[in-house]
């Protein structure tokens, strides 16, 4: 009889959730910055004394470190880099399918062009298919701590490659910055056939409102972290119905909050909401998927069934084709059964 961790470690994945900026690990980004010529403190205040893991303690110091880091990312050969050290790491976690957010906004705005940033990542999935044998997608997520504006022309420069994303997000900093800010600029992503999701992050001022926003104003497909949702059973029963998943993160929340929301994830599981789990940003919060889902046995009153029901629900959600979904779905089905 394999151990929980074997029985983790065996099992197919797939990852809804992970920003690829913030799977900038410290040793890719000193290797980034001395490629680029750009000057880091061999230790800072952004850095832990043994370099393995960045400094911070909740969400605003996060995205202080998270934010400048991401300056030693600069060529396609960059952004390549980064996204096949994530997809690597992913595929030796036996991480099958991956949906990963990224932020061009974070790029163009100190000069770096949208077609250097999405050409690396392309390059990187185009690899990873290839050599790994990964299915994996992008999607475009606009920061919603700048102007609507701008996010609205982001969406227009991602036109041209379309077909590269497979939907939109909303992420960053939500205090005041609520969903409906970018109301427009999500109806346009739709019109141009766009899946769309939204972070509503844990515990942050008027989370069941923006959650209620996503829902009934933008109507979203997903949602990304969202366990404030059971605050409101009207709303838990409204994902039911839509069948719309939330992408949970456990151990981010447990870094960021005073609690991982084992609890409610493991609630909303056994009300059938499709709830699942995923690294979030790892290199910051250092877990990947494996650590999540042990996170989650060790410290949540869960079973294996419910494990492989977590990821069923990953896979069901996920935006790829139904036999995609079919393959993946009985590839679990055989580690349940054998194991």
């Amino acid at each position: 009889m394999p151990t929980m961790e074997e029985f983790i470690v065996g099992m197919p994945k797939a990852e809804l959730h992970v920003h690829l900026e913030g799977t900038l690990e410290p040793s890719l980004h000193r290797k980034l910055a001395a490629r680029n010529s750009i000057n880091i403190p061999a230790t800072s205040d952004n850095v832990s004394g043994n370099s393995n893991g960045y400094l911070f303690h909740d969400l605003t110091s996060f995205l202080a470190v998270y934010y400048p880091n991401m300056e030693v990312l600069l060529t396609a050969e960059d952004f390549f880099d980064l996204a096949f050290a994530y997809l690597s790491k992913a595929y030796s976690q036996n991480v099958v399918h991956a949906e990963m957010f990224f932020d061009p906004q974070a790029h163009t705005s100190r000069g770096v062009s949208f077609s250097t940033v999405i050409t690396g990542f392309r390059q990187a999935i185009v690899k990873a298919e290839r050599e790994l044998g990964m299915s994996a997608s992008l999607i475009m997520c606009f920061l919603r701590d700048m102007d609507p504006g701008f996010a609205m022309a982001t969406l227009t420069e991602a036109l041209p490659y379309k077909d590269w994303i497979v939907g939109v997000g909303l992420d960053s900093d939500e205090r005041d910055n609520p969903p409906s800010k970018f109301a427009s600029v999500f109806a346009r992503a739709k019109k141009e056939g766009w899946l769309v999701t939204c972070h509503c992050d844990i515990d942050q001022p008027n989370s069941i409102a923006h959650i209620r926003q996503v829902l009934r104003d933008i109507g979203v497909d997903r949602i990304d972290h969202g366990t404030n949702i059971v605050e409101d059973e009207t709303l838990v029963q409204l994902v039911k119905e839509r069948g719309i998943g939330l992408t949970c993160c456990p151990v981010s929340n447990s870094v960021v909050t005073n609690d991982f929301k084992g609890r409610e994830i493991v609630q909303l599981l056994r009300q059938g909401v499709k709830v699942t789990i995923n690294s979030d940003d790892p290199a910051y919060f250092r877990g990947y998927m494996n650590e999540n889902m042990m996170k989650m046995a060790k410290d949540a009153d869960v079973t294996k069934g419910e494990l492989i029901r977590l990821q069923k629900n990953a896979f069901e959600i996920s935006w790829i084709s139904e036999r995609k979904k079919e393959k993946f779905i009985e590839l679990l089905e055989k580690h349940a059964a054998n194991t």
